[in-house]
């Protein structure tokens, strides 16, 4: 039985197979074994017939013997890889030469795979169709590959950057409407100038091989490519501006007859990056501060933790005490020695401290956003409390000065005793050092209107910088050699979302006074 060089499947959309053997044979099993696929396939008996076929069909793959009478499998591969028309189809050899050296020939024909004789039909098909996944990425890559081909030439067409056209003497022949934008020169004014002597503002001077605009001078001369960072272009009144700039030669016989300078103005470059440094430096310095603040953070968890630890020994010298004392009462002995109101002094003094880790916890302690009706006065006083520790540290007193009968406000009483405390603590650090310190700190408590109660905080400290009115509350601004910048924001802060407002004002006799309103509760 003879078969027809024709193909055998007529889809279109079908992918080509060439079957190419002079065995009829080995021709009928390799149809009877890919038929049914969606495959079209394509038959010749001969090499001729096979570069034809393939010159005309363009075959995705190719499955070819070797050993044909005429032109053999190496030689249609050789051809087939030669051409431009066929050079992209897969091929496989199919043959009974099983050594090495004929499977290394034939890849280095450019075949991609090798079935040896007899085969198995399920080596042919898993072969085939793992060729033909590679085919069609291939295809997939090369039509992608030619899109990103069409994109670049686009974006070259609408670059931005300026052009010079250069002639073997660094005269311009040709400048884009960019280069002219860019240095204030008109295109016709560019025309025929030395591009060197004119960017170096000196157009009587020859050009030399020093210098950062030498690349240009190099690239005409000995045809290389030069780019070249942050160099200085002038614009047409003779002020500088900074460019990178790239120099191609154009050659000619091997040899450079001009070139082409492309360049782009990076003073927007060098201004972000000089803000950028600028940024980082500021970073830098607020690193130590912001790892202060994460140390903060872990101590106030702390806090809370080792109230709670010493909440309970305190509880048990109180009860103790209060046993002692009965004991001692029972025994009606005479108490010259003062046991009993030792005892009771121990007692005291243990209450005091569960009071005071009492309000240390209820502070550091994280609750819900809750506004309530507060009486500012007992509010104010409680912060007072908190700030005894930091008084008597610094040898120093607050003075409350409260007025009676104030009506409730609506606020966060954690949040404001926040304030009241940050403020009080900074009026005590601004008095830390100076002699006015005995006069301490005074707080004071008012009705402001029919709308808002007011609090202020007065010390007679070392006063605020010149730049306090723009700078008091933002983030990160300071004038203490430890401080972080952040309590102040975040005081305004709390009472903004209170409805109130965080105010300053300097002290006529030095000092600052800090108020702050807060809303009266319907």
């Amino acid at each position: 039985m003879y078969l027809a060089e024709a193909p055998v499947e007529q889809h279109e959309e079908e992918e080509r197979i060439l079957l190419v053997d002079d065995n009829p044979t080995n021709l009928q099993v390799l149809l009877q074994t890919l038929s049914g696929r969606g495959y079209k396939l394509l038959i010749a008996k001969n090499g001729e017939s096979a570069l034809r076929i393939a010159g005309k069909a363009k075959p995705a793959l190719v499955l070819l013997d070797i050993m044909m009478p005429g032109m053999d499998g190496y030689e249609v591969c050789h051809r087939l890889k030669e051409s431009p028309e066929t050079r992209n189809i897969t091929v496989i050899f199919l043959s009974a030469l099983d050594d090495t050296k004929d499977k290394v020939r034939g890849l280095e024909t450019g075949a991609v795979d090798f079935i040896s004789k007899p085969f198995q039909a399920e080596e042919v098909i898993a072969r085939v169709q793992t060729q033909l996944k590679i085919h069609k990425l291939e295809q997939a890559l090369s039509a992608r590959n030619r899109q990103l081909e069409a994109d670049k030439a686009r974006i070259l067409e609408s670059m931005n950057e300026g052009i010079f056209g250069l002639d073997r003497l660094g005269l311009i022949t040709f400048a884009n409407p960019a280069a002219s934008a860019m240095t204030g020169w008109s295109i016709e004014q560019l025309t025929g100038q030395n591009l060197i002597q004119l960017m170096k503002g000196d157009r009587n001077t020859p050009s030399n091989l020093s210098g950062p605009l030498a690349p240009i001078e190099v690239s005409l001369i000995k045809g290389v490519s030069k780019t070249v960072e942050n160099a200085t272009f002038l614009h047409s009144d003779g002020s500088p501006f900074p460019v990178d700039f790239s120099c191609t030669p154009i050659m000619e016989n091997s040899s450079p007859s001009g070139a082409v300078v492309v360049f782009r103005d990076i003073s927007e470059k060098k201004r972000q990056q000089e803000a950028l440094q600028k940024a980082l430096d500021e970073l830098e310095s607020q690193k130590e501060q912001l790892t202060h603040v994460s140390r903060l953070s872990t101590m106030g968890e702390m806090a809370a933790g080792f109230a709670h630890e010493v909440n309970q020994p305190l509880t048990a010298i109180s009860n103790y005490a209060q046993v002692a004392r009965r004991m001692l009462a029972r025994l009606e002995l005479e108490d010259d020695l003062g046991l009993t109101e030792a005892m009771e002094k121990v007692n005291t003094q243990a209450r005091r401290a569960g009071e005071i880790i009492a309000r240390i916890r209820s502070f550091v302690k994280k609750p819900d956003h809750v506004l309530g009706s507060v009486d500012p006065n007992r509010l104010i006083q409680d912060t007072y409390k908190l700030a005894e520790v930091d008084a008597r540290n610094n040898h120093m007193e607050i003075h409350l000065e409260q007025e009676e009968g104030l009506p409730n406000v609506k606020v966060d009483p954690v949040q404001i005793q926040q304030v009241a405390l940050n403020l009080i603590r900074n009026g005590m650090e601004a008095m830390r050092d100076m002699d006015t310190r005995n006069i301490g700190v005074y707080v004071r408590t008012e009705k402001l209107d029919d709308n808002f109660v007011k609090v202020s905080v007065i010390d007679r400290g070392h006063g605020l910088a010149d730049d306090a009115e723009e700078k008091l509350f933002t983030p990160f601004y300071t004038t203490k050699a430890d401080g972080m910048g952040i309590g102040l924001t975040v005081c305004h802060s709390i009472i903004q979302s209170h409805g109130g407002r965080l105010t300053f004002q300097r002290h006529p006799e030095g000092g600052t006074i800090f108020e702050f309103t807060m809303p009266i509760a319907d």
